[in-house]
């Protein structure tokens, strides 16, 4: 794993990277400090100028190339993200497989929108005149990217701005830089000038030096809503695309295929360690089946294989961090206290914590109303759609939510009346492709990602009219 190199002349303050699973030093990065603001703008100005100038073809050549590049190194690029982030190695080679998907996405979308034909002559008094749009590059991109999906989110923000032509400014997550890192230089590899993309490393006043500068044009940011609400104070009049995180709910229903149910929640609900945005949070259940069901979910989370990220036969990893493990145990510990009842799991090894499985768990806990982002989930038994709804609609926040039945009229009556992003019908809420617009609903989301989309939000329209007359 590479380390940051050290200029001798003066002393640099790095951040060390260690292993979420048994604490090793991975490796270091140098801070970058926020007195280099003016620096960091003008070599991004200066990016913008190449990326902008750079052909459609080209852009989507070097996106193009990259995937393939990464694609040829996939297992090398998993090692990476079992390393510094703790996902399974069977976890990390479909997030790197994403990510190949997602940069072709982004050299497709490079290639064709382009923009329109505007109809002029479909109004009076116009009918001299002819014209289109373009899609233009806003200029300057501040990204800032989490530590669950290190790859893949940090290529939904690089792989549309290039695409559009812009610069970006990347602040990875100081707990898992390396990815992000790699990324970056697969792209140069692939032809990007180097100037287009600038990666830096540090906390708070960076971050405020980031997003406040004038010359940023667009803020893009995946991660929590304390940051997202500080963020939004500092920027100024430009764009944010925020992803803020979500408490997914799913919807079983007595009719639905319960095997499929059973096996697509308890993925939904475990996968990386339950780090995930759209991940199961909270299961709702009819009563004629939901003995049925809790008996059958916990018997499949008590199969889970808990441990070691290397090992193939590992289903879940462990957390980010013993600090995170810890506050995830110690929000469990609340609910029992309120008069949850744990039915499997609640067991933590450093920062390894055993899949939990909840019932009977007050809506007043935090684990029910806030985002829990953690191997930790909630059953509950409903009589009617109605009050299924009614509880998967309770939190303030959403992105994607379940159900489960073999009723078409059902699912899409739960479909209109359900306040997410995306309803996913006979799928966890944990299914994404990355084509799909992705975002959330009510407080705090703004924009959506998915490359056909980040891209639009990344570019902006310029008319050109034509008078013949």
């Amino acid at each position: 794993m590479p380390a940051a190199k050290l200029d001798l002349e003066k002393e640099v303050e790095v951040v060390s990277v260690f292993s979420p699973y048994d604490g090793s030093l991975i490796g270091s990065v140098d801070v970058t400090p926020a007195s280099e603001i003016n620096e960091l703008l003008a070599r991004a100005r200066f990016g913008a100028v190449l990326s902008r100038n750079l052909p459609r073809h080209k852009r989507s050549s070097v996106l193009e190339g990259a995937a393939k590049l990464i694609e040829s190194r996939r297992d090398a690029f998993a090692k990476v993200i079992v390393l510094e982030a703790g996902k399974t190695i069977v976890q990390a080679r479909k997030e790197v497989s994403r990510c190949v998907n997602t940069l072709k996405l982004s050299a497709d979308e490079a290639r064709r929108n382009a923009g329109e034909i505007v109809p002029f002559d479909a109004y009076a008094g116009s009918q001299l005149r002819q014209g289109w749009f373009t899609r233009e590059p806003l200029g300057i991109i501040t990204a800032i990217t989490p530590y669950n999906d290190p790859l893949n989110l940090v290529a939904h923000k690089l792989g549309p701005a290039v695409a559009g032509g812009n610069s970006v400014l990347l602040k990875p997550s100081k707990l898992t830089p390396f990815s992000a890192i790699n990324l970056v230089e697969v792209l140069l590899e692939a032809g990007l000038p180097q100037e287009v993309i600038t990666v830096v490393h540090g906390d708070r006043e960076l971050v405020s030096a980031l997003v406040s500068a004038r010359d940023v044009r667009m803020v893009t940011f995946t991660g929590g809503f304390a940051t997202g609400e500080a963020i939004s104070r500092s920027a100024g009049l430009k764009k944010l695309a925020m992803e803020l995180g979500g408490n997914a709910p799913v919807i079983v229903m007595n009719d639905c295929d319960f095997d499929k149910a059973v096996e697509a929640c308890v993925s939904g609900a475990f996968w990386a360690a339950g780090q995930n945005c759209i991940g199961a949070q909270r299961i709702l259940v009819q009563k004629g089946i939901y003995q049925r069901f809790r008996d059958a979910f916990v018997e499949a989370t008590e199969k889970l294989n808990a441990g070691d990220p290397s090992r193939e036969e590992t289903d879940v990893g462990p957390m980010i961090s013993q600090q995170v493990a810890e506050r995830t145990e110690a929000a469990v510990d609340e609910a029992l206290a309120a008069g949850a009842i744990l039915l499997c799991g609640h067991r933590r090894e450093g920062s390894l914590y055993r899949p939990t499985v909840l019932e009977g768990t007050p809506t007043t806990c935090r684990v029910w109303h806030e985002e829990v982002f953690a191997p930790v989930v909630m059953l509950a038994p409903f009589s009617s759609l109605d009050a299924a709804i009614e509880l998967a609609n309770g939190p303030e926040y959403s992105l994607h939510a379940g159900i489960f039945t073999n009723s078409l009229a059902v699912a899409l009556e739960a479909a209109n009346k359900i306040e997410a992003g995306g309803v996913m019908i006979n799928d966890s809420s944990d299914y994404r492709f990355d084509a799909m617009p992705f975002g959330g609903f009510k407080y705090g989301s703004m924009g959506r990602e998915g490359v056909r989309f980040a891209y639009e939000e990344m570019t902006q329209p310029k008319v050109i009219c034509l008078n013949r007359g």
